[in-house]
């Protein structure tokens, strides 16, 4: 009996301990390129993040998108933004990011990382609010700091992204 009751003891805490644990298990990622007003979308995410509900500072955020699946609602404009003129898609086919930093305030999550696009790595801090098992992220940056220039001027070059992430 005894042994039964350690074993039903470590098989609860067990399941205490993967619950504790979250992944993502998908995820919308929307762009507007701001001074053109063009927004669109990219896919393939790939993420080994690891979300802990009970200490979401311990949390980890990684993962990657594909260059590849840019889509902006038109064709001849995707595939001039995924050549090497700009994405270079075949030279760099991902882009990622890792964090560094987790902080939870008022407003809800603050996640700093290392977004890497072009083989250039910059600072990025995501903004997230949570709404059940959903983070909805915010975050802005300039294409130009990735040699993607796309107008002459830096605040020309600003994109801003949606993240919305879907814990399972």
């Amino acid at each position: 009996m005894k042994f039964f009751s350690k074993f039903l003891l470590f098989f609860l805490l067990s399941i205490q301990l993967l619950n504790a644990q979250q992944s993502i298990s998908s995820a919308r990622i929307e762009f507007v390129f701001v001074s053109k007003d063009v927004d669109g979308t990219i896919e393939g995410f790939q993420s080994s993040s690891e979300i802990i509900p009970e200490d979401l500072t311990s949390s980890k955020f990684e993962g990657s998108v594909v260059v590849g699946t840019i889509k902006t609602g038109n064709f001849l404009r995707d595939w001039n933004l995924k050549s090497g003129r700009y994405f270079d898609e075949e030279t760099y086919p991902v882009i990622t990011f890792k964090s560094s930093e987790v902080s939870v305030n008022e407003d809800g999550l603050k996640v700093i990382g290392t977004i890497t696009i072009k083989g250039i790595s910059k600072k990025l801090t995501w903004f997230f609010e949570r709404d059940g098992n959903t983070l909805r992220g915010a975050a802005t940056l300039f294409s130009s700091d990735f040699n993607i220039n796309i107008k002459k001027g830096r605040e020309d070059n600003k994109v801003e992204i949606n993240l919305i992430l879907e814990l399972g």
